[in-house]
Order: C-alpha cells, then sequence, then structure tokens
C-alpha cells in the first residue's frame, strides 16, 4: 500500500497563514518598553484591548491609557491628560488642536524604570479622574483657529461654508484636528479636498 505524501506548505504560504495581532508584528518597535508599560497599566487594573492598532487600557468602557510607537520614543497617552496634575512636567500636548490628550514620552527601558513610581501615580490619577466623571472642557469649534487651507475653501465658496457650518460642534472639531495635523501644506490642501464631499453630506471624518 502506497502512502500518498502530504504536502509541506512553502515558507512563504506559512506566512500568509499566520495572523499577527499588531502587538506580535515581527516588525514592532520598542518590545521590551511595550511589556514593561502594559505591565504597569495592567497592574492597577485596567483592561487591555487593542484599538486603532495599539494596545488601549481601558476602565469599563473608557479609554484610559493608550501605548504609542514612534520613532524616536515610546509614549503613553492619557486620554483625558489635560485635567492631570503634572508637578514634575513630564506630560508634552499632543499637536497645537489636540486639547484632551498629554503624551508621557520615553526613550527606553531604562526610563520606564526610572519613571515607574511617577507613571503609577499618573496612571491611578487618570482612573480616579474617570471614576469621579470629570470631563475635559473643549472649546468651541468657532474658537479654533481654522487651518489657512480650509479657511481659504470656506472664504471662497459659500455653499461649503453653509455646509461646513451646518455641521455639528464635533464634526467641525474634527475636520479641523485631522486638516492641521499635516505638516505640509499641500498636504492639508489634499485633506481639505476629499473631505469637502463629506462636508457637503453632512459626514464627519468617520460616518
Amino acid at each position: 500500500m502506497t502512502t500518498k505524501a502530504t504536502r509541506k506548505p512553502a515558507a512563504n504560504e506559512t506566512r500568509r497563514s499566520v495572523r499577527h495581532s499588531p502587538m506580535e508584528h515581527p516588525r514592532h518597535q520598542y518590545p521590551q518598553e511595550t511589556a514593561a508599560l502594559q505591565e504597569l497599566a495592567g497592574s492597577c487594573g485596567l483592561v487591555e484591548k487593542i484599538k486603532w492598532g495599539k494596545p488601549c487600557f481601558t476602565l469599563g468602557d473608557k479609554n484610559i491609557v493608550l501605548i504609542q510607537r514612534f520613532n524616536d520614543y515610546i509614549a503613553l497617552l492619557f486620554f483625558k491628560g489635560a485635567l492631570l496634575k503634572d508637578p514634575d512636567k513630564l506630560l508634552f500636548r499632543v499637536g497645537e488642536h489636540m486639547q484632551a490628550p498629554r503624551q508621557l514620552r520615553l526613550n527606553s527601558l531604562a526610563d520606564i524604570t526610572r519613571l515607574s513610581i511617577s507613571i503609577r501615580a499618573l496612571i491611578e490619577q487618570a482612573i480616579d479622574l474617570e471614576k469621579s466623571g470629570a470631563k475635559v472642557e473643549l472649546k468651541k469649534a468657532s474658537e479654533l483657529k481654522v487651518p489657512e487651507e480650509l479657511q481659504t475653501r470656506l472664504d471662497m465658496e459659500p455653499a461649503l461654508n453653509k455646509a461646513f457650518a451646518a455641521l455639528t460642534p464635533g464634526r467641525q472639531r474634527g475636520y479641523i484636528y485631522q486638516i492641521a495635523a499635516a505638516k505640509q501644506s499641500a498636504t492639508r490642501a489634499s485633506r481639505v479636498d476629499k473631505a469637502i464631499p463629506r462636508i457637503f453630506a453632512g459626514k464627519g471624518l468617520n460616518d
């Protein structure tokens, strides 16, 4: 009796069949630092979930902190960081237009070890704020600086200006933040072009 040989998958087929979560991606940066921050956040009683492809730590259905990895540093983002007391000045504002979040930026595992007590204190403070129901009072969209590339189009096109004014304040802020986040004017202008059909449809970025 001849036994039919089982075909062995090729190496590239094996790689395609394996599904990596964002945390398991072989090219992700700062693995030791990520693990240390995960342990710190988890030890404070938070539940880890993957949101936006990143490790996010929640209390119930509320986001408390998020681990972000960049080329030059790893960050722990506090969603309501603007409300945190930060006597050691460890937190950074995230861009010109982001009002609520703050980042704790770290460069190495040694940084995390050295600042572990302070990091834990900030996480616990963020948890207490969430439990208290504290909210960041956001500026109205009309109080925000509208990117020049968007403002120019609003000034030149009355119909677009009317459609933008009809959006909810949250949708207006979303477009202002997203457009302003681009560093290059050409990129900001491109984002305006892409946003216009959605604005006319009365939709926000994520609708």
